[in-house]
């Protein structure tokens, strides 16, 4: 018989508070469930996907893709559900060894102060001292030609005589030429070539329908002739025309005026050859 406590007493407590604490899937299930939401409800709610919130509910964390990432899904999803997010992230750092120890910055700044730098050759200013100097050497030389163009103007303006070898001869100006008229006048009619047939049709009385053909039968125009207008026709041997009014029509042939009184509205039909003019 033992004085004393007996070996049963000597074993250790057990820690009932942790043996009763769920997992952190769990918990976030149980409160879920407590809210009366869904896995669609939460996951509408967080933008988290259905999977990953049913991954976590069953404590499988690998959907997440990483520590970081689980943390910010635990966070997400407790406040989902109306939980304290810390207590949820500090059981998982627990049960997964923990946030890694952040690294002081003070040694690496001063390793990174220490160690010496290695400066390239700066190309930037450089180019830039290069840029430089073209732009001053071109604006010198522009501002040196534009000087010496203005002391040549203002002796020009003055009245001084130019550089010999450079001086500027008037520019003879050339007489514009007479436009041509599009027919030719009575005498041009007179002066008709006596191996070939002209004929000149004007309309001094009125407008007109004409039609002219050479000896082929091409046509030559076919259309109205309006009031003080005239039309000149010339061919080898023979010209053949259509009147549709013949009263304020006037013929030329062969520089003579043809004195045949025609009717006014009357149709005629005429042909016209080198010899003396012959209607018909």
């Amino acid at each position: 018989m033992s004085i004393g406590n007996s070996p049963e007493d000597e074993r250790p407590f057990r820690d009932e508070s942790q043996e009763a604490r769920p997992s952190v899937g769990r918990a976030l299930q149980q409160a879920r469930i407590a809210a009366g939401l869904t896995v669609d409800d939460v996951s509408t709610a967080t933008r988290v996907r259905i999977a990953i919130v049913r991954a976590i509910e069953a404590d499988d964390f690998a959907p997440c893709g990483g520590d970081v990432y689980a943390r910010g899904h635990i966070r997400t999803l407790a406040r989902a559900v109306h939980l304290d997010p810390e207590p949820l992230i500090a059981q998982y750092d627990a049960e997964h060894g923990g946030r890694p120890a952040p690294t002081p910055a003070a040694p690496l700044f001063e390793a990174e102060r220490i160690r010496p730098e290695r400066r390239g050759p700066n190309w930037t200013a450089a180019m830039v001292a290069a840029i430089v100097v073209v732009i001053g050497f071109v604006g010198f030389t522009a501002f040196k030609g534009g000087g010496a163009s203005g002391d040549a103007k203002s002796q020009v303006a003055e009245g001084q005589s130019p550089t010999p070898g450079k001086s500027a001869s008037p520019t003879p100006k050339k007489d514009k030429p007479a436009t041509p008229t599009g027919e030719p006048s009575d005498s041009a009619i007179a002066a008709a070539p006596q191996d070939k047939v002209t004929v000149q049709v004007s309309a001094p009385n009125g407008r007109s329908w004409i039609s002219a053909k050479d000896h082929n039968g091409r046509m030559l125009y076919d259309g109205l002739l309006k009031k003080g207008e005239s039309k000149t026709f010339q061919d080898s041997s023979k010209i053949n025309l259509i009147l549709g009014d013949a009263g304020a029509i006037e013929l030329y042939v062969n520089g003579k005026k043809i004195e045949d009184t025609f009717r006014p509205g009357a149709v005629e039909r005429l042909t016209y050859t080198k010899g003396d003019p012959v209607a018909g």
